[in-house]
């Protein structure tokens, strides 16, 4: 049994073994001196394990007595969320060498937050739900404050921190009460209680799992953190921040919605819709007055996560499905995104203020055609793929007797837009003013245009996302 348990947990136990040699051997081999091989290592056996699970046997399985799932919607957030984070670690490695940030701490406490995000898709238990989100959580807040001489990243590993465990408190009240009125900690035993005679203590403990929930993918009205901390961050941070971590915590409220309490859609149903519609509004409209890039992308994360809990409160299998499809797109282009806001530079150091881009495509013209495509696509404007992962979720809430949310999903969308379009303008029809740098590390740029490309050709077939992503929902809600 133990054997069996361990072969569907194995890829998790090997990245952290992984993690814990590469510690134990930066340490003894010169610390920092090896920290840029092991970016690269790190990056080249997340790619290994995506690939693995990528191409594993299509089939369901459970370890730990039904702790641990092993299912197609858990491969495919898994191999997202090792995919993206790969990338941003090789992104990141020039940015950090450059400014001194490169320890070897990095790539391991990215290595140690990527295992609790693939515990977090696999969870089946209450407990095993808590250590892997504390896993990534608290890998996390260190990396938030990794620029030990900023007030800024200290003031947003802090924050982070505090409330991080907040959302913890209650994430961990309304566990202790569906436990209390579940009798279990298992999602298969809790889905048994929360049937259609739920009790109202279950209920209690849903919300408050809910605001947990929505803490972790920085979802209004629990979104306070988010602008502060994607700003204080170092840049690269900020970027790992805004693509692997969104993913898992997304996988984990569908897990959690679907597995535990998949007998009482009707009611959790509302507070997805609420959170949905609160989360796109506010990031729609709090973005306008930004004029800081990182600050802004904070709030274009709060209105993303808003449409993706749109797909995830139609309560079916397609709204899942849609919520995989547009969380996939989205990191694809926060990845492009974040690669363009690591190349901008003046004299060598980092800028952040929108204004830097007036008239930028008289000096770059095709990395503003590039940025142009990446906003067209984060704003929904067709035929870009960022417009098919909205109509995916609209379409997916219209199915599901939510027309009302769809109507607010478009208002939001067209709020939002303005200030997409506006960097677009600032690029286009600026003011002359000196440029940024024009020198970009080729890294960079190569993850920029293969973004730009994905958003504009992804039209065709969506590079085979859909179909993926429709057998991963279906085994999740069956």
């Amino acid at each position: 049994m133990i054997s069996a348990d361990i072969q569907v947990v194995l890829p998790e136990l090997l990245l952290s073994v992984f993690a814990m040699i590469a510690l134990i051997g930066a340490v003894y081999t010169g610390k920092d001196g090896v920290a840029g091989l092991l970016v690269w290592i790190t990056a080249a056996v997340f790619v290994a394990l995506a690939l693995w699970i990528g191409y594993a046997p299509a089939e369901t399985r459970v370890a730990f007595d039904g702790s641990f799932v092993d299912d197609g919607f858990a491969r495919f957030s898994k191999v997202v969320i090792l995919l993206s984070a790969a990338a941003v670690l090789v992104m990141s490695k020039e940015y950090m060498e450059r400014r001194d940030l490169l320890r070897f701490e990095y790539p391991v406490l990215v290595s140690l937050s990527v295992v609790g995000m693939m515990v977090m898709v696999s969870a089946g238990d209450l407990i095993v739900l808590y250590m892997g989100l504390e896993l990534q959580s608290l890998a996390l807040y260190v990396m938030a404050s990794l620029r030990r001489d900023s007030i800024k990243s200290t003031e947003a590993g802090l924050k982070y921190f505090v409330l991080g465990a907040l959302s913890s408190g209650l994430l961990l009240y309304g566990a202790s009460l569906t436990y209390g009125f579940a009798g279990t900690t298992l999602f298969s035993g809790i889905i048994d209680a929360a049937s259609d005679d739920v009790p109202l203590g279950l209920l209690f403990g849903l919300v408050f799992m809910s605001a947990g929930f929505a803490f972790k993918v920085s979802a209004a009205p629990f979104h306070m953190w988010t602008p502060d901390v994607y700003e204080g961050s170092p840049t690269p941070i900020t970027a790992f921040f805004a693509t692997a971590p969104k993913m898992a915590a997304m996988g984990l409220f569908a897990r959690v919605m679907h597995d535990a309490f998949g007998g009482v859609v009707g009611d959790w149903q509302q507070i997805v819709a609420f959170l949905a519609v609160v989360s796109m509004f506010l990031g729609a409209i709090a973005a306008i007055g930004q004029r800081n890039i990182k600050r802004l992308m904070a709030y274009s994360s709060i209105t993303h996560m808003g449409f993706a809990l749109m797909g995830l409160a139609a309560g079916t299998a397609f709204g899942v499905q849609a919520m995989l499809v547009y969380m996939t797109i989205y990191v694809a282009m926060n990845i492009g995104t974040f690669a363009f806001i690591l190349s901008m530079e003046k004299d060598g150091r980092p800028v952040t203020d929108i204004d830097a881009l007036q008239m930028y495509s008289a000096k770059e013209p095709l990395k503003a055609v590039a940025l142009l495509v990446l906003m067209f696509s984060l704003a929904g404007v067709p035929p870009l793929v960022g417009f098919f992962g909205k109509f995916y979720v609209l379409r997916a809430a219209y199915d599901a007797g939510l027309g009302w949310l769809a109507v607010a999903g478009v208002i939001a969308s067209v709020i939002a837009a303005f200030y997409y379009l506006r960097i677009v303008y600032y690029m286009y029809f600026g003011e002359e003013r000196e440029a940024l740098d024009g020198a970009t590390n080729p890294v960079l740029w190569g993850f920029l245009v293969a973004s730009a490309f994905v958003m504009t050709f992804g039209v065709i077939n969506l590079f085979g996302i859909e179909p993926l992503a429709a057998a991963a929902a279906q085994t999740l809600v069956n």
